[in-house]
């Protein structure tokens, strides 16, 4: 890790804060999640909202919850809640909305708490601000333990939020899933800060690189597909906030309903693909590079995987065995790391970037 020494900035060192952010929220919310989860069994409909890296917690949430309870769950970004979800829905269904926000005080995620309060939909509330509106607002309050956040764009917080997420999930799933698969779910989620460790020990300096190698790209698509859409989603956002950049992200195979005109040899492409799926990708790849692009690849470290990586410009590796559901917490990973690095390349300082603040108003 010694290339991170040479910048000092707050979204590095919160990047390399994850993996002890991930054990204290497994540690120190477990019994809260527990007694939480107990009381939202009788739920029949979910409703997850946020705004920005908290809508992208939720939508990387729908994908475990939906796979892991059978229970209904859509997600809204915070600002659409109140236009999408029907007025008298309580009096058919039994419903939650569980609003995530770092802060809970973004003006958006208040009025949909309100807007769900009013519909007499019960409201969990996941924050890292106790006492903060959304915390008093809410019914049930789940605490993720990132520590405060310095730099403006959401890394720590991110992860810290799926960890608690992926909690109650499992928690949740204990009477719909056999006990088996429940222990082998928990200790991937477990093991989720010893992974990350690993991408720090192995990947910083190839990250680094490509980073410097590709600093110029003023177009970039990620492309991800399952959980990791939300993946996608959130380090499009990242490059955005933090480089400037004209960033898309798409879920892998609707990039090719309309995006894929924009390719060309000034394009970067960004492909997420589990070990699982990376057969079907060979395809697309040849293709994208076919029309000029730079291919970077974040894959698991597995013999399936090879054939990917070896017609990819460059792949960042992430361990493999970790259950698809809870994979969004390793592979945005290597994402994060490489648009810090893409903004210090670029004379940026990713803690502050122009135009934005870290609650929204």
């Amino acid at each position: 890790m010694s290339a991170i020494k040479c910048y000092q900035h707050n979204m590095i060192r919160e990047i390399l804060e994850e993996p002890d952010v991930i054990r204290r929220t497994l540690t120190e919310e477990r019994e809260n999640i527990r007694r939480i989860a107990e009381d939202l069994k009788d739920y029949e409909i979910f409703y997850v909202t946020g705004s920005g890296t908290s809508y992208h917690a939720g939508l990387a949430s729908q994908y475990a919850l939906s796979s892991l309870t059978g229970i209904i769950t859509s997600t809204l970004p915070a600002s659409e809640f109140h236009r999408w979800v029907p007025q008298n829905l309580s009096k058919t269904k039994r419903a939650l909305l569980m609003a995530i926000s770092q802060s809970g005080e973004s003006t958006d995620i208040v009025s949909a708490a309100k807007a769900a309060l009013r519909m007499r939909i019960d409201v969990l509330a996941i924050t890292n601000t106790p006492g903060s509106t959304l915390a008093n607002l809410a019914n049930y309050v789940i605490y993720p333990r990132s520590g405060r956040e310095e730099a403006i764009p959401a890394t720590k917080t991110y992860i810290a939020q799926l960890a608690a997420i992926f909690m109650l999930t499992l928690e949740m799933a204990e009477l719909k899933i056999p006990q088996a698969d429940i222990e082998g779910l928990r200790e991937g989620l477990y093991r989720t800060p010893e992974m990350i460790e690993e991408i720090f020990a192995s990947s910083i300096e190839t990250i680094r690189r490509a980073a410097e190698k590709y600093r110029d790209k003023n177009l970039i698509f990620i492309l991800g597909s399952g959980p990791n859409y939300a993946t996608a989603l959130e380090g499009a956002l990242k490059l955005k906030e933090t480089c400037m950049i004209f960033s898309e992200g798409f879920a892998t195979r609707e990039f090719l309903h309309g995006p894929i005109r924009l390719i060309d040899e000034r394009t970067l492409m960004i492909i997420i693909c589990a070990s699982d799926e990376a057969g079907d990708y060979i395809g697309l790849l040849s293709g994208f590079k076919g029309f000029g692009a730079n291919v970077i690849s974040v894959l698991e470290r597995e013999e399936a995987s090879k054939p990917l990586a070896d017609i990819s410009d460059c792949t960042f590796y992430v361990p493999p065995g970790l259950p698809k559901v809870f994979s969004p917490m390793v592979f945005v990973v290597p994402i994060q790391i490489f648009t810090y690095y893409m903004s210090v390349f670029r004379g940026l300082n990713p803690d502050r970037p122009e135009k934005l603040m870290k609650v929204v108003r």
